[in-house]
């Protein structure tokens, strides 16, 4: 049985369809990818995941079981955690502090030991007093996930973990996702722009475009999808213009050399 189940899900914004019967799998102790062009729906699954969004229909299972009537706030101590696209860190408190927040979810038991602890795995115990406001981009990055680390989870959503780092940083973070993975036991869901990233560490990749779900499967069958390949670089129209040549008929020339029907 998959860890994480999304059946059929549909979610609409007034006459937007964000998701529409999105259906995946995420296998347990697997790292799987989610991708597509932007506004293909990626981040809106994220949050309908962890009860940020309600979905209008559809169903999220987690070990076989619904967490759709769980509140938000009950996600994480459901083994979930997540990153976000774009940095949601308390940065006036410091490292340490933020990363405390992720273990609210654990109980009381909880304390600076165990974050300093994560902070070693992510490599940044020597700036747990720093405002995290004071800290590069990149940086704030990996305290967002000690913070999501430190809450013990199962399901590991990560939402644009990549961004604004150079490309030896993302590099070191592919090899780093996988370290995490087998050290913590975690099943990963990944969202994420960087190709090389998602193929080179993802067991399997679903494809979203326009809220639907194109392609799914291992990495290197979905990269040669063409459903996938014209949602990402669409038709020009040259390659257009060679798609209707080859639909049509070979004209035979005529008498006087011209092409017949011309």
């Amino acid at each position: 049985m998959p860890l994480l189940e999304v059946r059929d899900v549909t979610l609409r914004f007034g006459g937007i369809v964000a998701l529409d019967g999105v259906s995946f799998d995420v296998e347990e102790g697997r790292i799987s990818g989610l991708i597509g062009p932007n506004g293909a729906g990626k981040t809106t699954a994220f949050n309908v995941i962890t009860r940020l969004y309600k979905p209008d229909s559809g169903e999220v299972l987690l070990d076989g079981s619904s967490i759709l009537r769980a509140p938000a706030y009950k996600i994480v101590g459901k083994g979930i955690a997540r990153t976000f696209q774009n940095l949601q860190l308390f940065r006036t408190m410091s490292v340490l502090e933020n990363v405390l927040v992720g273990a609210h979810g654990r109980g009381r038991k909880v304390g600076e030991a165990d974050a300093l602890e994560v902070l070693d795995v992510v490599g940044l115990r020597e700036r747990a007093q720093f405002p995290a406001a004071a800290l590069p981009y990149g940086i704030q990055k990996r305290v967002e996930l000690a913070r999501a680390l430190v809450a013990k989870p199962r399901l590991l959503l990560l939402d644009e973990p990549a961004g604004g780092l150079n490309h030896q940083e993302v590099s070191e973070l592919g090899t780093f996702i996988q370290k995490i993975r087998d050290d913590f036991e975690l099943t990963v869901l990944l969202v994420e722009h960087h190709m090389n990233l998602v193929m080179s560490i993802s067991d399997d990749v679903n494809v979203l475009s326009f809220g639907r779900k194109i392609a799914s499967g291992p990495p290197a069958a979905v990269q040669a999808d063409p459903a996938v390949i014209e949602a990402y670089l669409g038709v020009d129209d040259e390659h257009e213009e060679a798609l209707e040549a080859r639909a049509e008929p070979e004209r035979e020339p005529g008498p006087d050399g011209r092409e017949s029907g011309a």
